[in-house]
């Protein structure tokens, strides 16, 4: 199935220069007036040069402005006749009238396709430096809202069993005052899936600013959060929008899975042990079968 217009731009805006990101932004959200508009229009209206337009343009894949507007033209005409456009997830546009039996599928290879470009974009060296940090630091706070709240816990959790000294915080004033009290020996870990949560983002400068090691997890490595990390894991440089909490988690649990797997292959006999220390705490606190 071809790519919707708006889904190209989604997925190449991360490795677009500055000057074709405006005139993206400008398409983004205005799709349907830009279908009126002739190439110098556009360009004059999104405050940016004709040639930048169509290198953007060619970028993505298109010839030129023609093939650009005529299959805006079409999918203004297929919205118009009701089949509409509706939530995307990661290339996998859901219509209306879609089949049950083949969301499974289809979800399913959605996934495998974001763990793959999870992997395609994992730097080994920054894996092997993160799990050092992680080691080694007094405190590790997390940091998160909305969607990637359940990584965070995760971590967290995963952390603790561990053996580290581990803080999450939901409420967002408590992460602010939390990381202005950090130091040196501390490590703050910022997960944002768009990179531009403004608690998430302003949290990390926060504890950067106190001296904290950073690392942030995010999907970008040009969004406002990356500026404030001394160690970035990026997840994808695929744009993935509303509803894509579904597959963007997928490869967050999998990062955070990986660090957890790598730390304890580290030291395996001692991180087995403390492992075992809490399985029987856990076990105290479980009813008998």
């Amino acid at each position: 199935m071809q790519k919707t217009i708006e889904q190209r731009i989604r997925s190449g805006y991360g490795d677009m220069r500055k000057s074709e990101q405006r005139a993206a932004d400008y398409i983004l959200d205005h799709l349907n007036h830009v279908r009126e508009l002739s190439l110098d229009r556009l360009a004059n209206e999104a405050e940016v040069s004709q040639p930048t337009v169509i290198r953007m343009l060619k970028a993505l894949g298109f010839k030129g402005y023609r093939e650009f507007r005529d299959q805006l033209l079409r999918e203004y005409a297929r919205d118009e006749e009701g089949e509409g456009r509706t939530t995307p997830l990661y290339g996998y546009p859901l219509h209306k009238g879609e089949r049950l039996e083949d969301i499974p599928r289809n979800m399913t290879a959605m996934t495998e396709r974001m763990l793959q470009e999870t992997l395609k974009n994992f730097s080994v060296k920054t894996y092997k430096q993160i799990v050092e940090v992680l080691k080694h630091a007094r405190i590790i706070d997390i940091y998160s809202v909305e969607n990637s709240e359940v990584t965070a816990q995760d971590f967290v959790a995963k952390l603790l069993y561990l053996g580290f000294s581990c803080r999450h915080f939901g409420d967002h004033y408590y992460q602010r005052i939390a990381a202005g009290s950090l130091t040196s020996e501390d490590v703050a870990v910022g997960i944002s899936y768009s990179g531009s949560s403004k608690d998430t983002v302003d949290v990390m400068k926060t504890a950067k600013k106190a001296g904290a090691t950073t690392i942030v997890l995010t999907n970008f490595k040009d969004s406002p959060i990356s500026r404030y990390a001394d160690y970035l894991i990026c997840t994808s440089q695929e744009q993935l929008f509303y509803g894509d909490a579904i597959f963007s988690r997928a490869s967050q649990l999998l990062i955070v899975d990986m660090i957890y797997m790598g730390i304890i292959a580290s030291d395996y006999d001692y991180y087995v042990w403390q492992l075992d220390s809490c399985e029987k705490v856990v076990r105290e606190h479980a009813y008998e079968t």
